[in-house]
């Protein structure tokens, strides 16, 4: 009997409006989260700073130059995403160490975080919100 009235529910016309309504709501949820995952660990401006003064971890900042001549978090190498397969060779004596990977707003770090952990980088994370979530927060930036 259940079933029946689940099949019905589904099959009549205004609950299509709300079956539709769940899905759309329920992908628009989940989808940042999938996203996230693929450029692994994020880590707020607050914990970057934290891991920058205690354990010594490098920012790398993968916008491209004139960007980044803009403004760029105080001591953060420049290592612009276009051209970051062909850097990884010079960043290799940071593999072993934390680094903290930045753009504008955290669209483009999940992506760099993935080639360098491809290239054999053990502690990468990724700056959620980016360079203006550091400014948002307050911190210092240089130019």
């Amino acid at each position: 009997m259940a079933d029946v009235n689940i099949v019905k529910f589904v099959t009549e016309w205004p609950n299509y409006l709300y079956i539709a309504t769940a899905v759309v709501s329920g992908t628009m949820l989940v989808l940042p989260m999938v996203r996230r995952g693929a450029g692994g660990a994020t880590v707020s401006a607050q914990e970057a700073t934290l891991m920058m003064n205690r354990m010594d971890a490098v920012v790398l900042d993968v916008r491209e130059q004139q960007e980044y001549q803009k403004g760029h978090i105080i001591h953060a190498r420049n290592a612009p995403l276009s051209r970051l397969e062909t850097q990884t060779g010079e960043l290799q004596k940071l593999r072993t160490k934390p680094v903290i990977v930045a753009c504008e707003n955290g669209s483009q770090s999940g992506r760099a975080a993935s080639m360098l952990r491809k290239q054999g980088f053990e502690k990468v994370h990724t700056l959620a919100g980016g360079l203006a979530a550091w400014r948002q927060a307050g911190l210092p930036v240089e130019k």
